[in-house]
């Protein structure tokens, strides 16, 4: 199955304000009949960084099959982690980057690798705040979380 993920995430007051992450699926079922599914959650105290990559990883764990998808993101650090293999860098060196400076945010990646194994996924970079429909939905979803009720708590943050 082909499926398109679109994500966004977003922090008010970046570093350690409340923020929030929204990700809009799109798939067709066997009759090819469009289905949208969206997801977004806020949390009291976080990152802009931290809800991209929540943002990516609430798409791909909703997914219940392996699927060949197409993840849109106006994030230069989800995109290029992995179109730059930064990622791959990164493993190799135990979690360390560039001067042997931890990798921040590694609980996330970590779950994002392991919710991206079962799929084969193309990471796509979208200019934010350019009109494209599916990533402006996906801010909305993110700022609407961040400034709602019952926020989460970011264990990572």
């Amino acid at each position: 199955m082909k499926v398109e993920v679109y994500t966004d995430g977003s922090a008010r007051g970046n570093p350690d304000g409340p923020g929030g992450f929204g990700s809009v699926l799109h798939y067709r079922d066997a009759a090819g009949q469009l289905h949208v599914k969206e997801i977004s959650a806020g949390y009291k105290r976080t990152t802009n960084n931290r809800m991209e990559l929540m943002a990516a990883i609430a798409g791909l764990e909703a997914l219940n099959r392996p699927c060949e998808v197409s993840l849109y993101s106006d994030s230069k650090y989800l995109v290029d982690a992995f179109n730059q293999h930064w990622i791959d860098s990164w493993l190799k060196k135990g979690w360390k980057r560039g001067k042997n400076e931890p990798v921040k945010n590694v609980d996330l990646w970590q779950r994002l690798l392991k919710a991206r194994e079962p799929h084969q996924v193309t990471f796509i970079w979208v200019k934010g705040h350019n009109g494209h429909p599916e990533n402006e939905r996906c801010d909305f979803l993110a700022t609407s979380a961040a400034d709602g009720d019952n926020l989460l708590t970011d264990p990572g943050a």
